[in-house]
């Protein structure tokens, strides 16, 4: 029975969630006998938050009390680490969170019956089809390029009167690269002033490209701009979902309206607070992660594969009609990956020696990528 089918008592869902794709988590890695199995799907971090955070987690006791709606620790020690002021922070259940409540208060379907659009590149983040159906809006999807990247002039050429929302996703995932400085700023003047542009920046500490935009430069410039981080990716703390979104007081008034009351715990403050306060140990993971990333894409390129511009913890493999093959043969050998239909196969980087056994497949795959 689908969802569109009467169920008991004739119950049924808004036509629209029939039209939605399902969000599809990584999976979990495949047990094989004497090999340890790697999860490469998911863009998690391998490695566990730094021991100050397991240390103030466990310290915690004061779960029958709910937390501060407002995350007011947080904020200030964001406000400092940013230089931005605590006001224009709103915190959200992970960047997902902070998006939802973004297309809540800006896109969804008007007194006329018409619904906003919100324009995105894709591929790009399989969760934004779903948010912004379920918001109530259209998307209008902007293919990217051959290498993966944003098509900006298409994008801009994309809007309309109904346009409310452009989400841009730096570096893009699934594929890699990043948005310049340049060329963003650019995009931003070209668009009208009372669209909301969203600079999703979840990988942001990975990025080692020096032309690679400032989302919170740009916010300080732009009044219709929307900065998305988390700590999910480089601090190591997906399971506790705590994100921000970063935005002027003519945006975050309305925001906090539509935000989640409660979503971010006491226990995930108070993890996310503390990673702040060690940055520099967050820092040396992350440059750990980043120099495995290079040698994945060294490695790739030197077997001729042809790789998108890496800058988050992931790396994209163009394999169209080969992707779910690629991924089986991953199966096999105690690794998932994570495979996008007939579209590609967009790989995380693990451990060192995860890293080294998708080399090593990669080396006898006699199917490689090429530049389209």
């Amino acid at each position: 029975m689908t969802s569109s089918e009467t169920v008991a008592g004739g119950l049924r869902p808004r036509p629209v969630v029939d039209r939605l794709p399902r969000y599809a988590a990584g999976k979990p890695p495949a047990a094989v006998d004497g090999l340890a199995s790697y999860k490469l799907s998911s863009n998690e971090n391998p490695l566990p938050p730094i021991p100050a955070v397991v240390e103030a987690i466990s310290a915690q006791t004061d779960f029958n009390r709910y937390p501060d709606p407002l995350s007011t620790k947080l904020r200030t020690a964001l406000a400092g680490f940013l230089d931005v002021p605590a006001e224009d922070i709103v915190t959200g259940a992970g960047s997902l969170g902070a998006l939802t409540q973004l297309l809540t208060t800006f896109a969804g379907q008007n007194d006329d019956g018409k619904p906003d659009e919100v324009i995105y590149a894709w591929r790009s983040f399989e969760a934004y089809p779903i948010c912004v159906g379920l918001a109530g809006a259209e998307s209008v999807r902007i293919p990217v390029t051959a290498d993966g990247r944003h098509d900006l002039d298409a994008m801009a050429a994309a809007v309309t009167a109904r346009t409310r929302v452009i989400l841009l996703c730096t570096p893009n995932n699934p594929t890699g690269p990043i948005l310049t400085a340049e060329e963003t700023e650019r995009f931003i003047k070209a668009v009208p002033s009372d669209v909301v542009v969203v600079i999703d920046e979840a990988y942001q500490e990975f990025v080692r490209a020096e032309d690679a935009v400032d989302g919170i430069r740009m916010y300080r410039e732009y009044p219709n701009v929307v900065v998305l981080r988390t700590f999910s990716k480089a601090h190591g703390l997906a399971g506790l979902r705590v994100g921000y979104s970063v935005s002027q007081p003519q945006l975050t008034q309305h925001l906090r309206v539509a935000a989640t009351p409660f979503a971010v715990s006491q226990i995930a403050e108070q993890a996310a607070v503390v990673s702040l306060q060690n940055f520099g140990q967050v820092v040396e993971r992350v440059q750990s992660l980043v120099a495995e990333r290079d040698r994945v894409t060294a490695g790739l390129r030197d077997l001729g594969w042809y790789v998108p511009d890496a800058q988050g913890n992931f790396v994209w493999l163009d394999l169209g009609e080969n992707s779910a093959e690629f991924a089986q043969l991953a199966g096999e050998r105690a690794l998932s990956v994570r495979a996008f239909g007939n579209e590609g196969v967009r790989v995380s980087i693990g451990e060192v020696e995860a890293n080294t056994r998708f080399l090593e497949l990669c080396a006898v795959y006699t199917k490689p990528p090429r530049r389209s």
